[in-house]
């Protein structure tokens, strides 16, 4: 009974490190992902005749 007890013990912890790398995964892909569209957005606007100052500007 101890040793399923244990073994209950260390499959636990490891499906809990599994889940925090998958957390960890998601947010770094999620991040990455707001920046490649942030850095979309801000080639179209540049494309279209914006200025960097003028860019600035309406994210202040």
């Amino acid at each position: 009974m101890k040793s399923k007890k244990s073994a209950l013990k260390v499959a636990a912890k490891e499906l809990s490190k599994a889940e925090a790398k998958k957390v960890a995964a998601e947010k770094k892909a999620a991040e990455e992902s707001k920046k490649a569209e942030a850095e979309s957005v801000l080639k179209k606007l540049l494309a279209s005749g914006m200025s960097a100052d003028e860019i600035i500007a309406k994210l202040q």
